[in-house]
């Protein structure tokens, strides 16, 4: 079965459909999946929804689908660094279904895992709790959370063999491997694709059971917040 794909729209190819949900890893701008955004933005596909950590930056990452309207929800922890977001959001534009950052990253797990919800002790007692069934274990109250199950999984990975074994780079693992597990179909970018058997099986992250189809190319790789030290003799 060949995994690798010669472009991001090729990758993508019969995947895309109208109203679908959409998991997405990286944080902030970090390990993000750069290059199916753009397919996505160019293929139209509108009325998404997305479970991501946040939206990227305003004409970057995920916020580009944002200022093209094509996506209806966010499935979100943060909103801060795009104004585009918090625009859209705070006039009614946009639905967003806020999540804690711990809370995010366990639904897209447990989604994975086909676990299809736990209880948690996090947000008891905030809106976030609010509409969701409650129960008390040991004393304390705990609220449940659904798994996501998402229809297609887009990450960031920095190496993968042909079979779909991904390695990630240091912080660029953050929501990477579990929005991938939570796929149906998950598609992954790579900046290099190295020979079957040159992965130590020891350092894959993600198994490539989990990985559908691959694509590389370049990368931009933009700085979210960028801050300097002023030199000592300055």
């Amino acid at each position: 079965m060949n995994k690798v794909y010669p472009s991001a729209t090729a990758a993508l190819d019969g995947l895309l459909h109208d109203g679908m949900l959409i998991a997405s890893g990286g944080f902030g701008l970090c390990g993000i999946p750069e290059l199916l955004i753009a397919a996505i933005r160019a293929a139209g596909t509108r009325d998404l929804t997305v479970a991501s950590n946040n939206a990227g930056v305003d004409g970057f990452g995920l916020g580009v689908l944002l200022e093209t309207r094509q996506v209806r929800k966010m499935i979100s922890s943060y909103v801060g660094e795009n104004a585009e977001f918090m625009r859209q959001y705070l006039s009614g534009e946009l639905e967003l279904e806020f999540n804690p950052q711990g809370t995010l990253a366990e639904r897209m797990r447990a989604g994975g895992a086909g676990i299809p919800g736990f209880y948690t002790a996090t947000g008891v007692g905030t809106v976030i709790a609010e509409g969701k069934q409650h129960h008390d274990f040991d004393g304390k109250t705990y609220i449940l959370e659904r798994g996501i199950v998402a229809d297609l999984a887009i990450v960031k990975a920095w190496k993968a063999d042909p079979s779909g074994n991904l390695v990630f780079r240091k912080t660029a693992r953050n929501f990477n491997v579990p929005a991938a597990t939570c796929g149906r179909i998950c598609v992954a970018e790579v900046e290099e694709i190295v020979p079957l058997g040159s992965l130590d099986p020891d350092m894959v992250h993600l198994p490539g059971i989990y990985v559908h189809r691959i694509v590389t190319g370049p990368h931009e790789k933009r700085i979210e917040q960028r801050t300097v030290r002023k030199r000592e003799n300055a």
